[in-house]
């Protein structure tokens, strides 16, 4: 697929961050778009914006979905057929993904399986919904996005990453899975993995939402606290992230901060990883990583497997690791 002109594109997430940028991006391409997200405020901003850009005759749709569940994701594909007045799509962008569940031993059993289901439900859902009209188009691209956190389950010392990760590598599994079963069953489609380190999103903001929480500005102190308690808080004035006293205010900028630095000050930006990832798509790249932390920890992961989790060894020589989750 060297073109998207005159194609329909399908992206999960699109409210924010690459989601966002992929459904900009595509429209200014000539690509229709039909874009969801659990957020239907911020969907809206990005319909406006890439309308704003398209050329005459791109269609470009915003749709409320939680692909964390089935019948949401049959109704978006539903949804936008009749609004798309067609019978098949030729991109599936499996973008939509939220952090948390960071302990499968503290971590409340709700959150953990809220966060897998994001992550791996709605990829796997999506997969069903839309494979056979992307078979259907003749000439069809499934993209996932996986994360570093698909091939190195860890985030560093201190930081267990467990939903997350699981659900990551469930998707690259799937996703690499398949590579032979479209060629062996429906050649007219064919798969990409993403594969982004730190790349400046809002997904911590995001990943608190989803939750069923208010934006961190607008939490209740008691929300702000049951979200950070004092074991975490402790943790975090160790690191020189908090100060040892703290009230919920605190807590609040706190995470505000946190959010606009992860996104602010990130090596890539959303609008180069949407880039990367197009460029990829149409390069008819299987396995698309993102952002020199990936590829540093791609190799150093496959070079010495064993010390995958021995940060000391497999970092020697590096000042830093960068993050993930970048969806």
């Amino acid at each position: 697929m060297d073109s998207f002109t005159g194609k329909l594109a399908v992206v999960t997430g699109g409210g924010s961050g690459m989601g966002r940028e992929l459904t900009r991006q595509l429209a200014a391409a000539g690509c229709s778009v039909a874009a969801c997200d659990l957020n239907p405020d911020t969907m809206a901003e990005t319909v406006a914006l890439a309308r704003a850009e398209a050329p005459a005759g791109v269609l470009v749709s915003g749709h409320t979905c939680d692909v964390a569940y089935e019948d949401q994701v049959l109704r978006f594909r539903d949804d936008l057929l009749a609004e798309h007045a067609t019978d098949h799509v030729d991109l599936v962008f499996s973008n939509a993904g939220a952090g948390g569940g960071e302990s499968f031993v503290n971590s409340e059993r709700w959150v953990w399986e809220r966060i897998f289901a994001i992550d791996f439900w709605g990829v796997y859902y999506c997969a069903r919904a839309f494979l056979p009209l992307l078979i259907a188009s003749g000439d069809g691209v499934l993209v996932n996005t996986s994360s570093v956190n698909g091939f190195w389950a860890a985030l560093g010392p201190g930081m267990p990453n467990n939903a997350y990760a699981a659900a990551k590598f469930a998707v690259r599994g799937f996703t690499e899975a398949l590579i032979e079963d479209l060629r062996s069953n429906a050649p007219q489609v064919r798969v990409a993995l993403v594969l982004p380190g730190h790349v400046g999103t809002n997904i911590i903001r995001n990943s608190i939402i989803v939750r069923g929480l208010p934006a961190p500005e607008h939490m209740s102190d008691a929300q702000v606290e049951e979200l950070i308690p004092p074991d975490a808080r402790d943790k975090l004035a160790q690191a020189g992230l908090l100060s040892g006293e703290t009230t919920a205010e605190d807590l609040r900028r706190f995470l505000v901060r946190i959010n606009d630095d992860f996104r602010d000050k990130a090596p890539v930006s959303a609008a180069q990883a949407a880039t990367i990832i197009l460029d990829g798509v149409r390069a008819g790249n299987w396995r698309i990583l993102i952002g020199q932390d990936a590829k540093m920890i791609d190799e150093r992961v496959r070079a010495k497997p064993e010390a995958a989790y021995d940060y000391a060894d497999l970092f020697a020589g590096l000042t830093g690791t960068g993050g993930d989750q970048a969806s």
